[in-house]
Protein backbone atom coordinates (compact mmCIF):
# COMPACT_ATOMS: atom_id res chain seq x y z
CA UNK A 1 0.00 0.00 0.00
CA UNK A 2 1.55 3.27 -0.83
CA UNK A 3 2.57 5.70 2.09
CA UNK A 4 2.25 9.33 2.28
CA UNK A 5 3.76 11.56 4.90
CA UNK A 6 0.65 13.82 6.64
CA UNK A 7 2.78 16.43 9.22
CA UNK A 8 1.12 16.32 12.47
CA UNK A 9 -0.81 19.70 12.01
CA UNK A 10 -2.48 18.26 9.05
CA UNK A 11 -4.42 15.59 10.87
CA UNK A 12 -6.96 17.05 11.69
CA UNK A 13 -8.05 18.04 8.14
CA UNK A 14 -6.76 14.69 6.49
CA UNK A 15 -5.27 16.50 3.57
CA UNK A 16 -2.82 15.24 1.61
CA UNK A 17 -0.88 18.95 -0.10
CA UNK A 18 2.53 19.73 -2.17
CA UNK A 19 4.41 17.21 -3.01
CA UNK A 20 2.85 14.07 -1.23
CA UNK A 21 -0.86 15.94 -3.13
CA UNK A 22 1.05 15.68 -6.81
CA UNK A 23 2.54 12.42 -6.44
CA UNK A 24 -0.73 10.31 -5.37
CA UNK A 25 -2.36 12.34 -7.98
CA UNK A 26 -0.09 13.00 -10.76
CA UNK A 27 2.78 9.89 -10.70
CA UNK A 28 0.42 6.99 -9.20
CA UNK A 29 -2.34 8.57 -10.98
CA UNK A 30 -4.70 7.53 -7.64
CA UNK A 31 -8.58 8.02 -8.23
CA UNK A 32 -10.79 8.48 -5.20
CA UNK A 33 -12.03 5.02 -3.34
CA UNK A 34 -8.52 4.17 -3.13
CA UNK A 35 -6.78 2.69 0.46
CA UNK A 36 -3.42 4.61 1.19
CA UNK A 37 -0.97 4.99 4.42
CA UNK A 38 -0.16 8.10 6.11
CA UNK A 39 2.52 8.70 8.73
CA UNK A 40 3.42 12.40 10.85
CA UNK A 41 7.11 12.17 11.21
CA UNK A 42 6.52 11.64 14.91
CA UNK A 43 5.58 7.31 14.78
CA UNK A 44 1.58 7.35 14.38
CA UNK A 45 0.38 5.94 10.88
CA UNK A 46 -2.98 5.47 9.47
CA UNK A 47 -4.81 3.86 6.96
CA UNK A 48 -7.28 6.05 5.15
CA UNK A 49 -9.96 6.03 2.21
CA UNK A 50 -9.12 8.77 -0.55
CA UNK A 51 -12.46 10.74 -0.70
CA UNK A 52 -11.39 13.62 -3.20
CA UNK A 53 -8.72 14.07 -5.74
CA UNK A 54 -7.31 17.13 -7.17
CA UNK A 55 -3.93 18.72 -8.58
CA UNK A 56 -3.29 20.12 -5.51
CA UNK A 57 -5.08 18.33 -2.36
CA UNK A 58 -6.12 14.79 -1.83
CA UNK A 59 -8.48 14.70 0.70
CA UNK A 60 -8.67 11.51 3.35
CA UNK A 61 -10.97 9.98 5.50
CA UNK A 62 -8.50 8.57 8.50
CA UNK A 63 -8.95 5.00 9.85
CA UNK A 64 -7.79 4.43 13.32
CA UNK A 65 -4.61 5.82 14.30
CA UNK A 66 -2.02 3.08 15.59
CA UNK A 67 1.51 4.22 17.31
CA UNK A 68 4.08 1.47 17.09
CA UNK A 69 7.15 1.27 19.18
CA UNK A 70 10.14 3.18 18.16
CA UNK A 71 13.06 0.75 18.04
CA UNK A 72 15.55 1.00 21.01
CA UNK A 73 18.29 2.20 21.50
CA UNK A 74 17.80 6.01 19.97
CA UNK A 75 20.84 6.24 17.94
CA UNK A 76 22.02 9.66 17.23
CA UNK A 77 24.63 9.26 14.22
CA UNK A 78 27.10 12.06 14.27
CA UNK A 79 28.49 12.05 11.08
CA UNK A 80 31.81 13.91 9.08
CA UNK A 81 30.25 14.46 5.59
CA UNK A 82 32.31 11.95 3.03
CA UNK A 83 33.03 12.79 -0.53
CA UNK A 84 30.84 12.54 -3.20
CA UNK A 85 26.80 11.63 -2.99
CA UNK A 86 27.94 9.10 -0.12
CA UNK A 87 26.31 11.64 2.57
CA UNK A 88 23.17 10.60 0.47
CA UNK A 89 23.69 7.11 0.60
CA UNK A 90 24.44 6.97 4.49
CA UNK A 91 21.05 9.20 5.37
CA UNK A 92 19.03 7.11 3.06
CA UNK A 93 20.62 3.75 4.52
CA UNK A 94 20.76 4.95 8.04
CA UNK A 95 17.06 5.79 8.09
CA UNK A 96 16.16 2.17 6.99
CA UNK A 97 17.78 1.11 10.06
CA UNK A 98 15.77 3.04 12.46
CA UNK A 99 18.65 5.80 13.69
CA UNK A 100 16.72 8.74 15.35
CA UNK A 101 19.11 11.76 15.05
CA UNK A 102 21.33 12.53 11.94
CA UNK A 103 24.14 15.07 12.96
CA UNK A 104 26.45 15.91 9.86
CA UNK A 105 30.55 16.85 11.17
CA UNK A 106 32.54 19.63 9.39
CA UNK A 107 35.98 18.01 10.33
CA UNK A 108 39.45 19.12 10.03
CA UNK A 109 40.12 16.64 7.29
CA UNK A 110 36.41 17.26 5.81
CA UNK A 111 37.18 17.25 2.05
CA UNK A 112 33.57 18.47 0.96
CA UNK A 113 31.69 21.25 2.80
CA UNK A 114 27.94 21.53 2.42
CA UNK A 115 26.18 23.82 0.31
CA UNK A 116 23.15 25.89 1.01
CA UNK A 117 20.31 23.64 0.55
CA UNK A 118 22.15 20.30 1.38
CA UNK A 119 20.63 20.12 4.51
CA UNK A 120 17.22 20.16 3.04
CA UNK A 121 18.42 17.99 0.26
CA UNK A 122 19.08 15.13 2.96
CA UNK A 123 16.20 15.73 4.46
CA UNK A 124 13.81 14.97 1.43
CA UNK A 125 16.44 11.60 1.05
CA UNK A 126 15.15 10.92 4.78
CA UNK A 127 11.28 11.47 4.07
CA UNK A 128 11.39 9.40 0.91
CA UNK A 129 13.42 7.17 2.84
CA UNK A 130 10.56 6.53 5.77
CA UNK A 131 8.23 6.55 3.08
CA UNK A 132 9.99 3.30 1.20
CA UNK A 133 10.53 1.35 4.40
CA UNK A 134 7.66 1.78 6.53
CA UNK A 135 9.48 3.76 8.74
CA UNK A 136 6.99 5.62 11.07
CA UNK A 137 9.31 8.00 13.18
CA UNK A 138 10.89 10.74 10.91
CA UNK A 139 14.61 10.83 12.15
CA UNK A 140 15.87 14.72 12.49
CA UNK A 141 18.18 15.65 9.83
CA UNK A 142 20.11 18.81 11.48
CA UNK A 143 21.95 21.26 9.74
CA UNK A 144 25.71 20.62 9.44
CA UNK A 145 28.28 22.27 12.50
CA UNK A 146 31.83 22.21 13.00
CA UNK A 147 32.45 19.46 14.68
CA UNK A 148 34.30 21.11 17.49
CA UNK A 149 31.17 23.19 18.12
CA UNK A 150 28.79 20.04 18.14
CA UNK A 151 31.51 18.59 20.81
CA UNK A 152 31.47 21.52 22.82
CA UNK A 153 27.28 21.11 22.96
CA UNK A 154 26.54 17.55 22.93
CA UNK A 155 24.51 16.00 25.96
CA UNK A 156 26.47 13.17 28.31
CA UNK A 157 23.87 10.94 28.29
CA UNK A 158 23.07 7.16 26.88
CA UNK A 159 25.99 5.50 25.07
CA UNK A 160 28.74 7.34 23.01
CA UNK A 161 30.54 5.37 20.71
CA UNK A 162 33.88 6.89 18.44
CA UNK A 163 34.94 4.74 15.77
CA UNK A 164 38.65 4.87 15.74
CA UNK A 165 41.62 3.56 14.30
CA UNK A 166 43.67 4.61 17.34
CA UNK A 167 45.57 2.14 19.67
CA UNK A 168 43.62 0.86 22.62
CA UNK A 169 40.15 0.85 20.91
CA UNK A 170 38.22 -2.14 22.00
CA UNK A 171 36.19 -4.44 19.55
CA UNK A 172 32.70 -2.94 18.97
CA UNK A 173 30.48 -6.44 20.41
CA UNK A 174 32.72 -6.18 23.76
CA UNK A 175 31.91 -2.38 24.48
CA UNK A 176 28.37 -3.29 23.41
CA UNK A 177 28.34 -6.21 25.75
CA UNK A 178 29.50 -3.99 28.92
CA UNK A 179 26.31 -1.89 28.24
CA UNK A 180 23.23 -4.32 28.02
CA UNK A 181 19.81 -2.51 28.00
CA UNK A 182 21.01 1.17 26.98
CA UNK A 183 18.10 3.24 25.37
CA UNK A 184 20.35 6.46 23.88
CA UNK A 185 23.81 5.94 21.78
CA UNK A 186 25.43 8.51 19.99
CA UNK A 187 27.57 6.61 17.35
CA UNK A 188 30.54 9.12 15.70
CA UNK A 189 31.68 8.58 12.46
CA UNK A 190 34.97 10.14 10.96
CA UNK A 191 35.68 11.20 7.76
CA UNK A 192 38.02 9.83 4.86
CA UNK A 193 41.36 9.56 6.84
CA UNK A 194 39.69 9.59 10.51
CA UNK A 195 39.43 12.24 12.60
CA UNK A 196 42.48 14.34 13.10
CA UNK A 197 44.04 13.25 16.52
CA UNK A 198 43.37 16.05 18.78
CA UNK A 199 39.70 15.66 17.52
CA UNK A 200 40.18 11.91 18.87
CA UNK A 201 41.52 13.31 22.47
CA UNK A 202 38.73 15.66 22.72
CA UNK A 203 36.09 13.17 21.97
CA UNK A 204 37.20 10.52 24.43
CA UNK A 205 37.88 13.56 26.93
CA UNK A 206 33.85 13.87 26.30
CA UNK A 207 33.65 10.39 27.27
CA UNK A 208 33.17 8.60 24.02
CA UNK A 209 34.48 5.16 23.53
CA UNK A 210 36.96 4.05 21.36
CA UNK A 211 35.81 0.74 19.16
CA UNK A 212 37.47 -1.07 16.35
CA UNK A 213 35.94 -2.70 12.93
CA UNK A 214 38.40 -4.97 12.46
CA UNK A 215 41.79 -5.06 10.56
CA UNK A 216 40.19 -4.31 7.06
CA UNK A 217 39.93 -0.58 6.49
CA UNK A 218 36.66 0.00 5.81
CA UNK A 219 35.18 3.14 3.53
CA UNK A 220 33.30 5.79 5.74
CA UNK A 221 29.96 4.67 4.92
CA UNK A 222 30.78 1.05 5.35
CA UNK A 223 31.66 2.30 8.56
CA UNK A 224 28.79 3.95 9.25
CA UNK A 225 26.38 1.24 8.24
CA UNK A 226 28.19 -1.40 9.94
CA UNK A 227 28.03 0.30 13.23
CA UNK A 228 24.42 1.18 13.09
CA UNK A 229 23.63 -2.94 11.93
CA UNK A 230 25.89 -3.87 14.78
CA UNK A 231 23.49 -1.69 17.09
CA UNK A 232 20.35 -3.03 15.89
CA UNK A 233 21.78 -6.77 15.72
CA UNK A 234 22.87 -6.09 19.24
CA UNK A 235 19.95 -4.92 21.33
CA UNK A 236 17.07 -6.07 18.73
Amino acid sequence: MARFFLPPSEWSSATLTGDEAKHFAQVLRGRAGDTVTVFDGEGRRADAEVLHVSKHEVSLKLQEASVPTPPLPAITLAQAIPKGKNMDLIVQKAVELGVARIQPLVTKNTIVHPGEGKSDKWRRTALEACKQCGQDTLPEVADAVPFDEWLANHGTSGLRIIASLAPGARPMRDVLHDHPGTREVTLLIGPEGDFAPAETEAALTAGFLPVTLGDIVLRVETATLFCVSALRYEFA
